[in-house]
């Protein structure tokens, strides 16, 4: 593929992965009550805390690696997201679909770790 074309394919990665959390932290935002619900259910401590604290990645962060602004340390910002989530939310081995569900909060982290190693591209505010 040609030089310009991988950066449209930048692009189009920096969308698609930042939809799931824009999205998630959308309904976050219009549920607060139900999401620190379930983050009690899930034993997290200070579910208030940790509800500004996913609002703030999900929402905030995912903009940001949406529109290519500092790329590399949003990308390693959701990564990290991604593999706490995941043992938090998702490991339960015994559980079949838990266990995909963890699967593919560690694909996503080797995608965002994709774009901490080679940059926004020329699609981005970062233009690297």
């Amino acid at each position: 593929m040609k030089a310009g074309a991988m950066d449209w394919v930048g692009l189009l990665g920096r969308v698609l992965m930042s939809a799931i959390f824009i999205h998630a932290g959308y309904g976050k935002a219009m549920e607060p009550a139900a999401t620190m619900a379930a983050f009690r259910h899930l034993g997290l401590p200070l579910p208030g805390v940790a509800y500004a604290i996913a609002l703030a990645i999900e929402l905030g962060v995912g903009c940001l690696f949406l529109v290519g602004f500092r790329v590399r340390v949003t990308g390693l910002i959701l990564a990290g997201w991604c593999i706490a989530t995941a043992l938090v939310a998702h490991y339960h081995p015994e559980n079949r679909d838990a266990m995909i569900h963890f699967m593919k909060n560690v694909c996503m982290a080797g995608g965002f770790l994709q774009a901490v190693a080679f940059g926004t591209g020329r699609f981005g505010l970062d233009r690297t």
